[in-house]
C-alpha cells in the first residue's frame, strides 16, 4: 500500500473577522454562532455550549412507549433501556440493569425485563421495583446436595429451617441460614444478609502495612491501593489517586495527577491546570547562555549575530551595531539578516514583519492521493466529498454522521433532513434477532451496534472493532491493546502516558543535534534553548554526525576531513576517532561499541572498534563491499542486530542486512526518486528516509511493508531526518531551516530553526534511545572486532588481510594461497578458501576483498591471468570484452579490447599462455579466438554450432572443451564437446545434458566437469568419455569452481566437497553471483609448444597435443608455415567479413552501423598495452616460491622475463619488440590492424575515432576510477552548499544533486 499526502502551509493566525463558523461533521452550531458541540451533547442534561443553548428547548415529558433520562431532558424508545448502550448521558438508562436471560419467568419493571426463575430470591435484587425479592418465604425450592445438582443462594421462610444450607463456590452462608454471600461482600461496608451478619464481627482497625476501606471495616494490602483495581466496596482505594510514575514531582489539577521535574516549563502543557508552565521566567538561564524575554535561554556567542534566536527577537534588541549580513537580504527596519528563500514562506522572521507583507501568494494547493492512482483536491474533502461514517452512527444524504439516537426522532438532524422519514414508522419486531439492538430508521428498520463494533455481512450480528489494527497509530502513539468494544493505549518502558491517555512522554528534555555548515548545534526540542558544540577543525560543511551518550561525545565528518571527528557534550574537547579514511555517512554502534561509515569512494560499508585514542586506518574490518552502487546514508538498530542505507546509483532502493553484512535484503524499490537520508523509529519499528527528488519523506516497516510517502509542499529539500517519539525532524538544505512535524499525519508542522547557513545532519539526542539492552559482544572475545548479525547475535570481524579462524574468534593470517573469485553483475569478490573453515552456521561472507570492475554492470563471463594479474570481464552492457589490472586491492582499467555492436558474447576463455581469447556471440555462433592485443581473429569451428554457453582451455594439453545448445528438429538437444585447441579433432563427450554450463577442467586436463542448470547436477567425464560421474547439487545451481581437489558450486548459498567427499554448507549469499573461478599454486602451470616466441607463428599460434598449429587472420593465409599475408578474397579497398559470406569497404568496418550479415565489421578491437607482466609476476611472493625465481617466459611467448639488479624486463626474440615483446617487426609493414591487414590511413582514422567513442562512453559512465566519479559527486554537493542559495543553477547542472536546489539525478 502506498499512500501520498501532500500538505499546504500552515495557516498564520486569523484575522478577528465575523465569517461564519463551520462545523466539523457529527456536530452542530450553538446560538451564539462562535462554537460547535457535538449532536449527542444537546438535551443531555449538561450544557456544553457557553450560552446554554443545547439544553433549550429539550422535551419536558416524554410518550408513554418512552424512557425519560433522569436529569429530564431528554427522551429514548423503551428498548433502549437496558440494551448495553447508554443513551442518556448520565447513563440512568443502564443503571440497575442485568442482562436479560434466554428463559424468562418473572416479569417486572412495568414488563421492561424479564428475569430467568434463578434471579428469584437469591438476595440480589435485579428488578427495579423489588419485586423478584418479595414473597419469597412463602416459595419452595427444592435443594441438591449431591454433587452437580443447583444450589441456591438464598431460600423461601417456608423450607425446612433444619436443613443445611449448601452455598456457591465463592460465597458463605448469612447467620439466617437463608442466604448465601460473597466473600468479597462481608465487611465491605454494605449490608448484604438481611439479619446484617455480613458486616459483624469485621475489623475496627488495620495493620501497618495495610489500608483501612473508608467505611472502617475491611483491611486491604498496601500495594493494591490506587492500582487502577477496586478492593473497597466504596472505592475509596482508588480515590484520589496521582498516577504513579518515575520522578513523580508535581502534583497538579487536584492531585489526580502527578508528573516528574523534567515536565515543568518545558514549553509543553502536561498539567489541565497549566500549574507546570507556570512561573518559568523565574527560573533562569546559566552564566553562558542569554535569557530571552520570553524566558528561553540562547547561547550568547548567538546575541546580536543577525539572526533572531529567540522565538520574541528579543537576541537581536538593542544591538549597539547593525549586524552585517553575510546573506543578500535583510530586514528593511529590524535590520535582521534573510535568505531569499524566507520571503514569503509564511513564517515571520522579521520583526517588522516586512518579509511577509509583500505580494505573496497565499493560496496552497492541497492535494490527497489516495491509495492506487488517482488523487483529489483537499477542498473537496472538507466541501461535502464523500465521507464514511463510523458504523455506530447513520450516514446523512448531506454526508453527515449522526447518532442513531437521534434518527427517527421527529426532528431533523441531518441538515437535509434525511434521518427522518415516512418508514420510520415502521418499529422493529419484538423477535428482531439483531445481536445488539435494532432501531428505525427512514428506510425501515435496521440492527444497530454501539460504538466499538460494525454490523456484520449478515446484517444482524455485530463484531468487536480492533481498533489498534484499523487505525492505529492514530489511535495510540505506541502501544494500542484491544478491548471488548474499545481499545487502551499504553507507553514503552520509560515513558510516561500524558493526560489525555494516547500519547508517551518521555522525561528529561530530548535535544536535537544539528549541523549548520561548519558549527555543531544542540537544540532544546521543549525548552528552545540553542547551544554550540566546537568543531574547530571542520572548514566545509558538515554532512553527517551521531552520538554515543555513554562516552559523552559527538562524531562527524566535513567534506574537508580525511577521517573521523568528535567534540564532547560539555564543549570542553574535540579528538580523531580514524584518520586517512573517506567518509560520507556515519553511524555509531552505541551498544557494540562500534563505528560505522560509507566509503563512497570505494562503495563500502566500514566498521572500526571505538577506542579512547586514534585508531589506525588499517584497523577497519569491511562489513559490505558486494554490489554497492553508491550508497549515500546509513542508520543502525543494534537493538536488533540491523543496519539500513539508502542507495542512489543505477537502482533507487533502501536495503538492510544485519550488521555483520549477512541476510541483506532490499527494503524498498518502489516509491523512490532520490533516496538521501535514512533515519530507523525503534518505537514503531519503520525505516524513514528522505527523498530529494519527490521532496518527500517516506517511511516502511523494517520488512519493506506499509510504504507511506509524505509529501508536504514545505519538504523542498529533505536533506537527513530523525524520528524521535512521535515527531519527525528534518533538515530542508535550501530553505535553510530545520523543521518537525506528526510523523504519520505530517501535522502539527512547525519551523524550529532558522540560521543563515545550510543545515545538514540531525540526531535525536536522549540517554534512553542509548540504554536498556543486553550486550552480545560481551559473552564472547573476539580478537580484533565483534559485531552484530540480525537478532542480534555476536559475529567476529577482521581487518583487510587477515581470516577468522576456525574458533570464529581469532584472527589469523593467510597460510592457504588459494583463493575463489566470485562474478556479480558490477563486483569481483576474492574470498581466500581457508576461511571456510570458519563456523559451520556462518549467515554472512567470510572475510573477503570486493573489487568494484569499473564501467561494468551487467558483467555476464569471467577469467583471469595470473601471470600479469589480468582480469578478463564481458558487460551485456555495453556488449565488450574488457581487460583490468588487479593492483592491490583496486582494479585500473585496462580498456576494451572487443566491442560489439548488436550483438552479446556468450561464451569466452584466455589461454593464459599465449593471451589469445577464445569467444562466441549471438550473431557469430561459432567457437574463434582472437589474439591480445594484436587484433588478429580466426574463426576454429562452424559447422553443427548452435549456441554455445561456456568455454574452458587446458593449455598445458592443447584442449578446449564448450557447450552447444542447438535445435535438432523440434527438440533442444544440448552436449558437451571437447576439441584441440586449434579446431581439430572435434568429439562429443557427452550429450544427455540440459543446460550445461560452467565448464572448468580437472588440473591434469583429462577431465571436464560442468554444472548442469536444468537438472541440478554437476557432471564430469573423461576426456575420453569414459568415468561419467554425477552430484547431486539442488535447485538453483549456478556455477561450479575446481581448485586442486575441492569442488566448489553457487546455488543461493555456496557449497563446497571435501576431501572425504562430504557435501559442506561455506556461507549464504544474497547478491547474485555469475561465475566462480578458483585458483592456487598449481593454477595455471605447465607449458607447451607455444610458450616460446609464440610458437614463431607469425599471427595466433594454437596448441594442440601433438604440438601447435599456426593460424592467420580470417582475411590473411599463410605465406609458409609460421607467416601470413594478406588474402585476395576481396577487391582493393575492402575487407572480407568473417563468415567469408561477403565483402564490405574498409570504411564500414567500426563505423558505428552494421553491414556484414554476423556483424563482424563491428567487431572492434583495441590495441592496448599491458604494463610489463614481469614485474607483477616478480612481485608475487607467492609464486615464485612456487616457480623458483623469476626467469620465465614473456607474456606473449615472444621473450622471456629476466631479473637484472632488482629490476625485471622482457628480452624479446628476434623480429619482436615493445615492453611486452608484443610487436611484430611485419607490424609496422601492416600499420594499426582491424583484422590483420588494411590500409594506414584507413586502419589510424579508424582506431582514433573508437577511442574518441570509448573515451566519451567512459566519460558518461562509471569507467575508470569509482573513486573519481564519487569524488566529483562530492565535490558538486559541496560547491552547491557554499553556494548562495538565490543562485540558479546552469542546465549543465540541471541533473546533478544539488544542496540548495534539491536536482538529484
Amino acid at each position: 500500500m502506498s499512500v501520498l499526502v501532500q500538505l499546504g502551509p500552515d495557516s498564520a493566525s486569523l484575522p478577528a473577522v465575523s465569517t461564519p463558523i463551520k462545523c466539523h461533521l457529527g456536530s452542530k452550531l450553538c446560538k451564539n454562532g462562535v462554537q460547535c458541540v457535538a449532536y449527542d451533547h444537546f438535551c443531555d442534561g449538561e450544557a456544553d455550549c457557553k450560552d446554554g443553548s443545547d439544553e433549550a428547548d429539550c422535551a419536558s415529558e416524554c410518550d408513554k412507549d418512552q424512557f425519560q433520562c433522569a436529569h429530564g431532558k431528554k427522551c429514548i424508545d423503551e428498548d433502549q433501556v437496558c440494551d448495553g448502550v447508554p443513551q442518556c448521558q448520565d447513563r440512568s438508562d443502564e443503571m440497575h440493569c442485568k442482562k436479560q436471560s434466554e428463559s424468562c419467568v418473572h416479569h417486572c419493571d412495568q414488563n421492561r425485563r424479564c428475569v430467568p426463575a434463578t434471579f428469584l430470591c437469591d438476595g440480589e435484587k435485579d428488578c427495579l421495583d423489588g419485586s423478584d425479592e418479595t414473597n419469597c418465604e412463602d416459595q419452595e425450592e427444592d435443594v441438591y446436595e449431591n454433587e452437580g445438582g443447583p444450589t441456591s443462594t438464598s431460600l423461601p421462610a417456608t423450607f425446612d429451617s433444619s436443613t443445611p444450607i449448601k452455598c456457591q463456590l465463592g460465597s458463605r452462608p448469612c447467620q439466617n441460614k437463608f442466604q448465601c454471600v460473597p466473600y468479597n461482600h462481608f465487611c465491605d461496608g454494605e449490608a448484604d444478609c438481611k439479619d446484617g451478619s455480613d458486616e459483624e464481627e469485621c475489623a475496627l482497625s488495620c495493620e501497618t502495612d495495610q489500608f483501612q476501606c473508608a467505611h472502617g471495616k475491611k483491611c486491604i494490602e498496601q500495594g493494591q491501593v490506587c492500582d487502577g483495581v477496586p478492593q473497597c466496596q466504596d472505592r475509596s482505594d482508588e480515590l484520589s489517586c496521582a498516577k504513579q510514575m518515575t520522578g513523580c514531582d508535581h502534583q497538579c489539577d487536584d492531585n489526580l495527577h502527578c508528573i516528574p521535574k523534567s515536565f515543568l516549563c518545558d514549553g509543553e502543557r502536561d498539567c489541565v491546570d497549566l500549574s507546570d508552565e507556570a512561573n518559568c521566567a523565574e527560573m533562569g538561564c546559566s552564566p553562558t547562555e542569554f535569557q530571552c524575554v520570553s524566558g528561553q535561554c540562547m547561547s550568547a556567542t548567538m546575541f546580536c549575530d543577525g539572526h533572531p534566536d529567540c522565538q520574541d527577537h528579543s537576541d537581536e534588541d538593542d544591538c549597539a551595531t547593525a549586524p552585517v549580513c553575510t546573506t543578500k537580504h535583510s530586514c528593511p527596519q529590524s535590520k535582521e539578516c534573510l535568505v531569499q528563500e524566507w520571503l514569503c514562506d509564511g513564517d515571520l522572521d522579521c520583526k517588522d514583519g516586512t518579509d511577509e507583507k509583500t505580494e505573496c501568494d497565499t493560496q496552497s494547493l492541497r492535494i490527497y492521493c489516495m491509495p492506487g492512482t488517482f488523487c483529489i483536491n483537499a477542498n473537496v474533502l472538507e466541501t461535502g466529498g464523500m465521507v464514511s461514517c463510523p458504523p455506530h452512527q447513520f450516514q446523512c444524504g448531506s454526508q453527515d454522521c449522526v447518532d442513531q439516537i437521534h434518527v427517527c426522532n421527529h426532528n431533523a438532524d441531518c441538515a437535509d433532513g434525511s434521518d427522518e422519514g415516512v418508514s420510520c414508522e415502521i418499529k422493529c419486531a419484538a423477535d428482531s434477532r439483531c445481536s445488539q439492538g435494532c432501531y428505525n430508521t427512514p428506510r425501515g428498520p435496521h440492527c444497530r451496534c454501539a460504538a466499538g463494533f460494525r454490523l456484520m455481512e449478515d446484517g444482524l450480528t455485530c463484531a468487536d472493532i480492533d481498533e489498534c489494527e484499523d487505525r492505529w497509530p492514530s489511535m495510540c502513539s505506541q502501544l494500542c491493546i484491544n478491548t471488548q468494544g474499545s481499545y487502551k493505549c499504553d507507553c514503552h518502558p520509560g515513558y510516561i502516558m500524558e493526560t489525555a491517555g494516547r500519547h508517551c512522554k518521555i522525561t528529561g528534555e530530548p535535544l536535537l543535534l544539528l549541523s549548520i555548515q561548519t558549527n555543531l548545534f544542540l537544540f532544546g526540542l521543549r525548552s528552545g534553548s540553542l547551544d554550540m558544540l566546537p568543531s574547530s577543525s571542520a572548514e566545509k560543511a558538515i554532512l553527517s554526525l551521531d552520538y554515543d551518550w555513554r562516552d559523552q561525545k559527538v562524531f562527524w565528518v566535513s567534506l574537508d576531513t580525511d577521517g573521523i571527528r568528535w567534540s564532547s557534550l560539555d564543549q570542553k574537547s574535540t579528538g580523531t576517532v580514524i584518520k586517512g579514511v573517506r567518509a560520507d555517512s556515519i553511524a555509531v554502534d552505541w551498544l557494540g561499541r562500534n563505528m560505522y561509515w560509507i566509503d563512497g569512494v570505494n562503495s563500502q560499508i566500514v566498521a572500526i572498534r571505538l577506542r579512547k585514542g586514534t585508531v589506525k586506518s588499517v584497523d577497519h574490518s569491511i562489513i559490505l563491499d558486494e554490489d554497492l552502487d553508491q550508497p549515500r546514508s546509513l542508520a543502525l538498530l543494534p537493538q536488533k542486530g540491523l543496519m539500513f542505507w539508502t542507495e542512489i546509483g543505477n537502482v533507487a532502493k533502501i536495503e538492510r542486512a544485519g550488521m555483520d553484512g549477512s541476510q541483506r535484503i532490499a527494503v524498498v524499490n518502489s516509491s523512490l526518486g532520490w533516496p538521501g537520508g535514512v533515519a530507523v523509529d525503534a518505537i514503531s519499528e519503520r525505516v524513514y528516509w528522505t527523498d530529494e527528488r519527490l521532496r518527500a519523506i517516506g517511511s516502511a516497516t523494517l520488512a519493506g511493508d506499509d510504504i507511506q510517502i509524505l509529501q508536504m509542499k514545505e519538504t523542498n529539500n529533505p536533506f537527513s531526518l530523525a524520528v524521535f517519539n512521535d515527531m519527525l525532524y528534518w533538515a530542508d538544505a535550501r530553505k535553510r531551516v530545520v523543521l518537525a512535524a506528526h510523523k504519520n499525519s505530517g501535522k502539527n508542522l512547525k519551523v524550529l530553526l532558522k540560521r543563515p547557513g545550510q543545515p545538514f545532519g540531525v540526531k535525536v539526542l536522549h540517554p534512553f534511545l542509548q540504554m536498556g539492552v543486553e550486550n552480545p559482544c560481551e559473552k564472547i572475545s573476539c580478537s580484533h572486532m565483534c559485531v552484530f548479525a540480525p537478532g542480534p547475535k555476536a559475529v567476529c570481524k577482521c581487518p583487510a588481510g587477515l581470516i577468522l579462524a576456525e574458533d570464529g574468534l581469532a584472527c589469523s593470517t593467510i597460510v592457504n594461497s588459494a583463493y575463489l573469485l566470485m562474478l556479480s553483475p558490477s563486483t569481483v569478490t576474492k574470498i581466500y578458501l581457508e576461511s571456510r573453515h570458519t563456523a559451520a552456521d556462518l549467515q554472512g561472507w567470510p572475510e573477503h576483498l570486493a573489487l568494484q570492475v569499473p564501467g561494468i554492470n551487467e558483467a555476464t563471463i569471467m577469467d583471469y591471468r595470473l601471470r600479469d594479474l589480468t582480469l578478463f570481464v564481458t558487460d551485456d552492457g555495453t556488449t565488450s570484452l574488457s581487460a583490468f589490472q588487479l593492483k592491490g586491492s583496486d582494479l585500473s582499467s585496462q580498456g576494451p579490447l572487443l566491442k560489439l555492436l548488436g550483438n552479446a558474447i556468450t561464451a569466452m576463455a584466455v589461454d593464459w599462455v599465449t593471451g589469445n581469447v577464445y569467444w562466441s556471440s549471438n550473431k557469430q555462433n561459432r567457437l574463434q579466438v582472437t589474439s591480445i592485443p594484436s587484433a588478429h581473429t580466426a574463426v576454429l569451428i562452424e559447422g553443427g554450432i548452435g549456441k554455445l554457453e561456456s568455454i574452458a582451455l587446458h593449455p598445458p594439453t592443447g584442449r578446449v572443451c564448450y557447450t552447444n545448445v542447438r535445435l535438432q528438429g523440434a527438440d533442444t538437444v544440448a552436449t558437451v564437446e571437447c576439441a584441440d585447441m586449434d579446431g581439430a579433432n572435434r568429439s562429443v563427450v557427452w550429450q544427455d545434458a540440459v543446460r550445461p554450463t560452467s565448464l572448468v577442467f580437472s588440473s591434469n586436463g583429462d577431465t571436464i566437469y560442468w554444472a548442469d542448470k536444468g537438472l541440478g547436477t554437476i557432471g564430469s567425464v573423461k576426456l575420453d568419455k569414459s568415468g561419467y560421474r554425477e552430484l547431486k547439487a539442488g535447485e538453483g545451481l549456478a556455477a561450479i569452481a575446481l581448485s586442486d581437489s575441492v569442488l566448489l558450486w553457487m546455488t543461493k548459498r555456496l557449497w563446497y566437497r571435501d576431501e572425504h567427499k562430504e557435501h559442506k554448507l561455506w556461507f549464504e549469499v544474497d547478491t547474485e553471483v555469475i561465475s566462480l573461478k578458483a585458483f592456487s599454486k598449481s593454477s595455471q602451470t605447465g607449458s607447451n609448444h607455444c610458450s616460446e616466441n609464440n610458437g614463431n607463428c607469425h599471427h595466433l599460434c594454437l596448441a594442440t597435443p601433438a604440438g601447435r598449429t599456426c593460424r592467420c587472420a580470417h582475411d590473411q593465409i599463410l605465406l609458409n608455415a609460421t607467416h601470413c599475408g594478406p588474402a585476395r578474397h576481396c577487391s582493393d579497398g575492402s575487407r572480407q567479413c568473417l563468415d567469408r559470406l561477403s565483402c564490405q569497404a574498409i570504411e564500414k568496418f567500426c563505423n558505428g552501423l552494421v553491414d556484414c550479415h554476423d556483424h563482424s565489421d563491428e567487431n572492434c578491437e583495441s590495441n592496448i598495452t599491458f604494463p610489463n607482466p614481469c614485474n607483477f609476476r616478480c612481485r608475487s611472493e607467492a609464486f615464485n616460491r612456487s616457480r623458483g625465481g623469476c626467469t620465465h617466459p614473456a607474456p606473449h611467448g615472444n621473450g622471456r622475463c629476466v631479473e637484472t639488479d632488482g629490476s625485471t624486463a622482457c628480452v624479446c626474440s628476434l623480429a619482436y619488440s615493445g615492453e611486452s615483446c608484443q610487436d611484430h617487426i611485419l607490424k609496422a609493414m601492416q600499420g594499426p590492424i582491424i583484422y590483420g591487414g588494411a590500409g594506414l590511413c584507413a586502419g589510424v582514422v579508424i582506431i582514433v575515432m573508437v577511442a574518441v567513442l570509448v573515451k566519451r562512453r567512459r566519460a558518461n559512465t562509471r569507467s575508470g576510477s569509482t573513486a573519481e566519479g564519487n569524488e566529483t559527486t562530492m565535490k558538486n554537493l559541496v560547491n552547491k552548499a557554499e553556494a548562495p542559495a538565490s543562485t540558479d543553477s546552469s542546465p549543465a547542472d540541471a541533473n546533478k544533486p544539488e544542496v540548495h536546489v534539491s536536482s538529484p539525478p
